[in-house]
């Protein structure tokens, strides 16, 4: 088959009149003379035997092709290009013919069907029947039928996985929603100025009969159905965005500025000149833009990076601290020969900051993955408009996502491009202002050194116990260090969730923000049974996130802040290295007071990198962390999560002296936010009601914490913490 192939630009097909023109410079006359060249037969059968032996050739082999050929290597390169889109739309094609085919067989067959019911006779009487349509409707129904009970019980089996009883003991009553109570004993009984209120009671907590959120679309909204209209509209809108992200990913000057020695800041002049929009969509001046660039070495090969990313489970498990929530709501193309070459999705995103301060960012987006070259590829994001998904959202995707690069011995280099624009519909926060209007706490160096720090994190799965230390004599296998790593998996995870804003949680707010800025919420919990009350707040220091950390982490400066400690001291009795920097690790703690009738530990996770850190923990008993340290699953292991998480103000370089204070408190020199969250178990009753005592008790232990580390680390030995 014969291919035109432009000088400098892609080629396009036998036609002559194919894209790439927008690539050249110069005078008409130029391009016509220079655009186009076709091929010799003894070329195209080269190229076509070299096609079926490897369709992704590397550089080397293309420049192999060009001196056999006497063509230039960005030709050879372009005519795979084509040549893969051309087998990909025959296969479609013939996809296509056989299933016109089928569709026409069975028109047939079911027109020669209705033939021969207009012709039936009863055997009974030899007459016409009576009326056909009660039993085929009755059929149908029962097909119906069918197909509903094999997704209930494949949801029941789900359900009592992640809820701890089967979708078919939830009542089908619909929600009833709750507005943010005060801390007030009419409110709290439910007996307010309108009558007799709902109270706070199992009933109205999530994962009981009728449970209640803020935004149910995400766990109720089926798999959408797309249209044929829309999905070439969708696929078009992708390889758009594509390109974009190519072009922004492999361009530095004058679309990107150096800022901070490290960061890459979109230039909004230039990129408006190179990418023109056709709306008006960032020219709102109510609207900001954040576009950031950054890259790093990641301890991962790229096709494991890009299963992970094309899966949204795995993909809220790498970012547990960015994704408040992922769901694909549909399946475009699932890709190529097995992989995900040409995959495309249609997702629901709610992105966070780990402060009850910051409000999320909801998005449906397309998300398009596509191999570049042989080891490298691009996966793109960008917005497409679902009004019934992100009703409320006032943020939009640009062309974002990243490029994946193979390196040697398994690394990969990740290059990572955010852009975004907002309309914040309330005040940023006077905490969260730099950090946010700088564009540092959803950009993309935050995705970047989460995603080094997680990987890290999941290749010490698969590294033995380099030391004694390392299982502490306690943990007794491979299977134990592994199980012990989910475990604590799943505590940062139920942190996260127990500290964030998203609209996807199972929580009830039972206090927003109070005078102190503590936010109260509560749900119901299969593990442990009961209620749960979590309570979270942000609060500045003048001191460097790394000796904030540091003075979290350590077991003995815990007795200065943890107020259920009572000043007593803890030991390490277990540790496990989870990164390369000491403070990544798991740790087991208990009490130096400890006796054989208590036999509660403390579970702990730290980690830090350079856009934060956090320390999280959970109290376990020693029966059930046995279970872990043995290798069992630890999935049924209850889990009320605490802790911390620290980040830069993004005020300069941090400095551990304060400045001059503002009128809110706040020392204008740099410094840390930290967001500390507790969950405390109210009751295991299933009668039990939830009263301003409850609410009180979390609002003192919140405080009182934040308390004590101020004094500790504004004290003189606060120095000495690193």
């Amino acid at each position: 088959m014969s291919f035109v192939v432009g000088v400098g630009g892609s080629g396009s097909g036998s036609g002559g009149d194919g894209g790439g023109s927008h690539h050249h410079d110069g005078s008409e006359t130029d391009r016509k003379k220079k655009r186009y060249h076709r091929h010799t037969a003894q070329q195209i059968q080269r190229l076509e035997s070299s096609f079926k032996e490897c369709p992704h050739p590397d550089e080397k082999q293309r420049n192999q092709l060009s001196r056999e050929l006497g063509l230039a290597p960005r030709q050879i390169k372009f005519w795979f290009q084509n040549r893969r889109t051309q087998l990909k739309a025959q296969h479609e094609r013939a996809d296509n013919s056989a299933l016109k085919a089928e569709n026409d067989k069975i028109r047939c067959e079911n027109i020669a069907i209705r033939e021969a019911l207009k012709h039936a006779i009863c055997p009974n009487c030899g007459g016409p029947p009576v009326s056909e349509d009660p039993y085929f409707d009755e059929q149908k129904l029962r097909i119906e039928n069918a197909h509903l009970r094999e997704e209930l019980e494949r949801m029941s089996t789900i359900a009592s996985k992640y809820m701890g009883r089967p979708i078919s003991q939830l009542s089908t009553l619909h929600p009833m929603h709750i507005s943010p109570l005060d801390l007030s004993m009419t409110s709290l009984t439910g007996c307010g100025p309108f009558g007799h209120g709902p109270s706070l009671d199992f009933d109205l907590l999530p994962g009981s009969s009728m449970a209640v959120g803020p935004n149910n679309n995400l766990q109720s909204q089926p798999n959408l159905a797309i249209s044929d209209m829309d999905k070439p509209i969708m696929t078009g809108i992708a390889l758009t965005a594509m390109e974009e992200l190519l072009r922004l990913l492999q361009t530095n000057e004058p679309l990107w500025t150096r800022t901070d020695g490290c960061r890459d800041i979109l230039n909004l002049g230039s990129y408006e000149n190179v990418f023109p929009r056709s709306s008006n969509r960032g020219k709102n001046q109510n609207f900001r833009v954040e576009a950031s660039r950054s890259s790093g070495i990641v301890f991962m090969n790229a096709m494991a990076l890009v299963d992970m990313f094309m899966d949204c489970v795995k993909w809220t498990e790498l970012f547990p601290s960015i994704i408040a929530a992922s769901k694909t709501l549909a399946v475009i193309s699932s890709g190529m020969g097995g992989t995900h070459e040409g995959a495309l999705h249609l997702l629901y995103e709610e992105m966070e900051v780990l402060s009850p301060l910051v409000a999320t960012r909801e998005f449906c987006e397309l998300r398009y993955c596509q191999q570049t070259e042989q080891g490298s590829w691009i996966v793109v994001n960008v917005s497409y408009d679902l009004p019934q998904f992100v009703s409320h959202s006032q943020s939009y995707r640009f062309r974002s996502g990243c490029l994946i690069q193979d390196m040697p011995n398994g690394y990969s280099k990740v290059t990572w491009v955010e852009h975004i624009e907002t309309e914040e519909k309330e005040p940023v926060h006077e905490l969260y202002r730099e950090i946010i209007h700088r564009g540092i706490a959803f950009g993309a160096d935050r995705w970047v050194t989460t995603l080094q720090r997680m990987c890290e994190r999941f290749a010490s799965l698969s590294v033995p116990a380099s030391s004694s230390r390392d299982l502490g004599g306690v943990i007794p296998s491979p299977e134990g260090k592994r199980s012990m790593m989910r475990l604590a998996q799943r505590m940062i995870s139920n942190y996260c969730l127990s500290v964030s804003r998203s609209n996807n949680t199972r929580s009830t707010v039972v206090s927003e923000l109070n005078e102190v800025g503590i936010r109260v919420t509560a749900h119901k919990s299969p593990e442990p049974n009961g209620t749960v009350l979590c309570a979270a707040t942000t609060f500045w220091l003048p001191n460097s996130p790394q000796n904030v950390f540091n003075f979290l982490k350590d077991e003995r400066t815990r007795p200065q802040w943890d107020v259920l400690s009572n000043g007593n001291a803890v030991q390490e009795v277990a540790h496990i290295s989870n990164g390369s920097h000491p403070g990544n690790c798991i740790s087991v703690l208990r009490g130096s007071n400890a006796t054989h009738s208590n036999n509660m530990l403390i579970l702990q996770e730290s980690s830090t990198d350079s856009s934060g850190a956090f320390v999280v923990y959970s109290p376990v008993d020693l029966a059930a962390l046995n279970i872990a340290m043995s290798g069992e699953d630890p999935s049924y292991i209850p889990l009320l999560s605490s802790g911390f998480t620290i980040s830069p103000d993004g005020n300069g370089s941090n400095s551990e002296q304060g400045g001059a204070s503002t009128s809110s408190g706040r020392a204008s020199a740099s410094g840390s936010l930290i967001t500390v969250g507790f969950q405390i178990m109210v009751s295991n009753l299933p009668t039990a009601k939830l009263n301003m005592e409850s609410v009180e008790t979390v609002n003192n232990l919140i405080g009182t914490t934040v308390h004590q580390i101020k004094t500790a680390l504004s004290g003189p030995t606060a120095s000495t913490t690193a």
